[in-house]
C-alpha cells in the first residue's frame, strides 16, 4: 500500500533499490549514502543516483519512478509536486530533487566534477544490497565530487572521506606486505 500524498517518508532503500532493480535501471549510488556503504560515519536521510542517460534507461527510470510515486521536492513543499516523469521530461534536467513513497531521491546526470553516469561507473565499488548488486561511486570519486561542488557540508566531508581512503590505502599496503611475507615465509615464490 503507498503512502498518501502529502505525508513525507522515511528514507526506505530496500523499496526504493527493489524499484530500481525490477525496471532494470542502469545508475550509480553516489553522495553520503554511497559513502556510508563504504564506512563514512555520517547520517543521511536521502539517496543520490546519477542514472544513465541513454534513451532507454530513462524509460525504464520513468517507469521505476512512477510505481515510486515519485513527486518534484521543494522546501516550501516537502510531499512534492505532482509533475509528468516520463522519459522526456527527466532528461530535461541535470537534477531532480524527489520525493518518493520509498523516501527522497536526487537524481544528478552530471554531478559536480564528474561527466556522469560512464565517468563513475569506471571506478564504481559494487555491494550487493537486498539481493540486489548496488553500483557506489568510489571513494575518490565522492571526493572529486564533493571538492567540485564545494558547499560547506561537502568541504567537511572531504576531510574525513580523505582520512579513509588513506587509512584504506595504508591498510592495502600492509595487508599486501603481508601477502608477499607469507609467500616467502612458506618458501613459495
Amino acid at each position: 500500500m503507498s503512502d498518501p500524498v502529502g505525508r513525507v517518508v522515511p528514507l526506505d532503500p530496500e523499496r526504493l533499490f527493489g524499484a530500481l532493480a525490477r525496471h532494470g535501471v542502469q545508475f550509480v549510488l553516489i553522495g553520503a549514502l554511497a559513502a556510508r556503504l563504504q564506512g563514512f560515519p555520517r547520517a543521511t536521510y536521502d539517496a543520490d543516483i546519477t542514472p544513465a542517460r541513454d534513451s532507454n534507461n530513462l524509460q525504464r527510470l520513468a517507469a521505476a519512478l512512477r510505481e515510486l510515486e515519485a513527486r518534484v521536492y521543494t522546501e516550501q513543499v516537502p510531499e512534492g509536486l505532482a509533475f509528468d516523469c516520463g522519459a522526456q521530461m527527466l532528461a530535461r534536467a541535470d537534477i531532480w530533487n524527489l520525493i518518493t513513497n520509498a523516501g527522497r531521491l536526487d537524481l544528478a546526470f552530471r554531478p559536480s566534477g564528474t561527466s556522469g553516469y560512464d565517468d563513475l561507473a569506471t571506478n564504481a565499488v559494487h555491494f550487493a544490497v537486498y539481493g540486489h548488486d548496488l553500483l557506489t561511486a568510489s571513494l575518490e570519486d565522492i571526493i572529486r565530487s564533493k571538492e567540485a561542488a564545494g558547499r560547506p557540508q561537502d568541504r567537511a566531508d572531504v576531510q574525513i572521506l580523505r582520512e579513509m581512503l588513506k587509512v584504506s590505502t595504508e591498510h592495502g599496503a600492509r595487508s599486501r606486505e603481508q601477502k608477499r611475507h607469507d609467500v616467502r615465509s612458506s618458501g613459495t615464490s
